[in-house]
């Protein structure tokens, strides 16, 4: 997926394992087929999960991002009604793999991506209240770090527009464009920072019976837009959920257009990046980006 991408083995990880966390050298280790885009997950036993980031770079940067990123779950685990992933360890470089990884809580579920919960009204509701327990826990005065999304919409317009441009023939990008011109000049208004989960898609989420049953990949936890997690509405439901999703969380006119216009960022770098490399990716993107314009009228 990405140039110069890490590639690394079952039995790369249980050396690893057996040389740094001796503990748990009797504990079966698996790779975990997955469409993530960051890191290659591994299974330790039954309880825990090993994350191996896929790009290449420098050691410390590294493990500065990995200790974020433990900082970030350590704050939310417990903060809501439904699990999350709890920080167990950080490894260090060894044999086989250059950078530090790290080793988080296992959580039970099958991801969305496999187990389509877009028609469940409940869903939207559990869906509706993580966001909420999620902006409810406290900024303690931080706000928006200038990383990824979550900031000023216009701040993607010349991401935005070479996607575009690599989209063509792929979508029906003169409508795509004419979408964007009118999510991109979205007021944020007074609206402060609110925590936020930041990357709510199909991956990310665990689904039991039709009902959320935890959300992973939660490092990136923190302030920002609070409609940035209202991509879920576009990522993962249908209009009648997304309808409960948007009255539970009494949402404004104008939030809930800056969340499709979040998706709309997220999903338009998905398609053409990942067409080749990530079939699961860009068939993401594809849906995301069918349910805006199905909900967008022809301008």
């Amino acid at each position: 997926m990405h140039a110069d991408q890490l590639t690394i083995s079952p039995e790369t990880v249980r050396e690893l394992v057996e040389d740094q966390f001796p503990q748990w050298r009797d504990q079966p280790v698996s790779e975990v087929a997955s469409a993530g885009t960051v890191n290659a997950i591994f299974r330790i036993g039954d309880r825990l999960a090993a994350r191996f980031p896929l790009e290449p770079g420098d050691i410390e940067v590294n493990r500065r991002w990995l200790a974020a990123e433990a900082e970030a779950a350590a704050e939310l685990a417990g903060r809501t009604s439904f699990p999350t992933p709890e920080p167990v360890a950080l490894g260090e470089p060894g044999r086989g793999y250059p950078l530090p990884w790290s080793v988080q809580t296992w959580l039970p579920g099958t991801v969305a991506t496999d187990d389509d919960p877009g028609e469940s009204a409940g869903f939207a509701r559990d869906l509706a209240v993580f966001i909420g327990e999620v902006r409810a826990i406290d900024t303690r005065g931080r706000t928006f770090d200038g990383r990824g999304r979550g900031g000023e919409l216009t701040a993607h317009e010349e991401w935005v527009q070479t996607c575009l441009q690599r989209s063509e023939g792929l979508l029906d990008v003169p409508r795509l464009r004419r979408t964007w011109s009118v999510l991109r000049t979205l007021p944020r208004g007074d609206a402060p920072d609110l925590m936020t989960h930041g990357d709510l898609i199909s991956g990310n989420v665990l689904v039991a019976g039709g009902r959320l049953a935890g959300v992973l990949d939660v490092g990136g936890f923190g302030p920002a837009d609070p409609a940035l997690d209202l991509v879920a509405a576009w990522h993962l439901l249908e209009p009648g959920p997304r309808r409960v999703l948007r009255a539970e969380l009494g949402s404004s006119d104008v939030e809930w257009e800056r969340g499709k216009a979040w998706a709309f960022v997220q999903a338009i770098g998905t398609v053409w990046y990942y067409r080749e490399s990530n079939p699961t990716m860009s068939d993401m993107g594809r849906r995301t980006l069918a349910r805006i314009l199905a909900d967008d009228p022809p301008h």
